[in-house]
């Protein structure tokens, strides 16, 4: 009896692994895809090189030890080519999406080969002769070229994208280069999906964009966020706590503009001492609420936080910029405008439930001192970590440059200013 149960077990056992279907291949860490856009004419030209091992669950023709049958993969190749590129790739000409996208030619490249160099070279190279049909090698080190042809109303208009190309691997950086018929080539490079980018934004698309980044940064920037809690807990009146902020931003407009225009140290330790520094404001206005030291000049102090949190703000923007086109500028000014809007929403949002929760004189010295005490702990935290990261690096102090000299004027200047304007509005001023 036992030896028939024990047949019947195996014979079933067998049956799951043969009808199992075979697993896909593994998903690799890091992808970088490669890629050109070209309006010419009636026609947008996308080259795109990725390598072939993030072509999941496509089984590629082999031969010998796992050489890529090249002479038998020319159908496979473009299956995978429309499934994981041209799907994964949604292109506007204005505000109208591209849906007719044509695979015109799949090759495989060599990791030697570096024709995507120029976009007439990697064009002629994917377009060309395919490799020998007796070329030894490995799928899994193989490059895919694709070209992918879209029909446009005219290369004049203007062209948006929006890759989803993060599902080729765990991290995917793409490097993509625009080539509209004026001749200014604009480079890109994100990773994962970016959303809609447009190639060459008008600046009310810049503006908007960044207005609502600034919007999202503070309120997702922790850090950002904390900050403006600080200066919230004590005062609790929308006066006052527009002049704190509004010198807040003042601040870090200064630092953040100059950042942009390559007017801040470049040294490699720099951010991580910025990041430990905006921790450390944490701690201190917390314990500033704590002890109950005078208010009249809070803005004095928050505007000196501000020009350490601007640094703090062009490190979150350095990747984000490209997308600025030739709007750097407006990009710049909108993002600190949405910063402010971002900022002024926590204050309407928070200041009527703090108004709620300490309305006794008692309850309110209590509260500041549990809420401060919460804040400073998770400042303190944070700038144990960011100064241990900090201490890692060799500090060697950067070059001189005497633009540096600029931003003490430009602050020096802002703060008086913002004094005549809003010094006496401040309670007890």
């Amino acid at each position: 009896m036992l030896t028939r149960l024990s047949f019947v077990f195996f014979l079933a056992l067998f049956a799951i692994l043969l009808l199992t279907p075979a697993q896909g291949h593994e998903i690799p860490t890091d992808v970088v895809v490669r890629a050109y856009l070209k309006p010419e004419g009636e026609q947008l030209e996308l080259l795109v090189r990725v390598p072939l091992e993030a072509m999941r669950d496509i089984e590629f023709p082999q031969r010998g030890p796992g050489y890529l049958d090249i002479a038998a993969a020319d159908r496979t190749l473009r299956d995978a080519a429309q499934i994981w590129i041209a799907n994964g790739i949604e292109l506007y000409e204005g505000d109208n999406r591209l849906i007719d996208k044509r695979v015109a030619a799949v090759r495989i490249a060599l990791p030697s080969d570096t024709s995507f160099r120029s976009f007439e070279e990697a064009r002629a190279n994917v377009t060309g002769p395919p490799l020998p049909e007796d070329t030894q090698l490995f799928w899994s080190q193989a490059l895919l070229d694709v070209l992918i042809e879209v029909p446009i109303a005219s290369a004049d208009s203007t062209f948006a994208v929006d890759p989803d190309l993060a599902r080729l691997g765990m991290r995917t950086v793409t490097t993509l280069q625009f080539l509209p018929p004026n001749g200014a080539v604009r480079a890109f490079e994100f990773s994962g999906n970016p959303g809609l980018v447009q190639l060459d934004p008008r600046w009310h698309q810049a503006f908007f964009r960044f207005t609502s980044l600034g919007v999202q940064h503070i309120l997702q920037g922790y850090d950002h966020l904390l900050f403006v809690m600080c200066l919230i807990i004590p005062f609790r009146r929308i006066r006052p706590l527009v002049v704190l902020v509004t010198s807040f931003t003042v601040a870090h407009s200064i630092t953040l503009l100059s950042a942009a225009f390559g007017m801040a140290p470049g040294a490699l330790w720099f951010p991580a001492f910025i990041e430990m520094l905006i921790a450390a404001s944490i701690v201190y206005m917390a314990l500033e609420n704590i002890v109950g030291t005078r208010w009249q000049r809070r803005w004095i102090i928050a505007f000196a936080f501000g020009l350490v949190h601007g640094f703090g703000f062009s490190f979150a923007l350095s990747e984000t910029l490209q997308f600025a086109g030739s709007h750097l500028l407006t990009s710049l000014l909108a993002f600190n405008l949405g910063v402010e809007i971002g900022q002024l929403l926590v204050i309407l949002l928070v200041v009527p439930v703090l108004n709620l929760l300490l309305r006794s004189a008692r309850a309110e010295r209590i509260g500041i001192i549990i809420l401060s005490a919460l804040l400073a702990h998770s400042g303190w935290h944070w700038m144990s970590e960011r100064a241990a990261a900090f201490a890692e690096y060799r500090l060697a102090w950067p070059g001189f440059d005497l633009q540096w000299l600029l931003l003490i004027p430009a602050a020096c200047a802002a703060a008086w200013l913002t004094y005549r304007r809003y010094g006496a509005t401040v309670p007890g001023s």
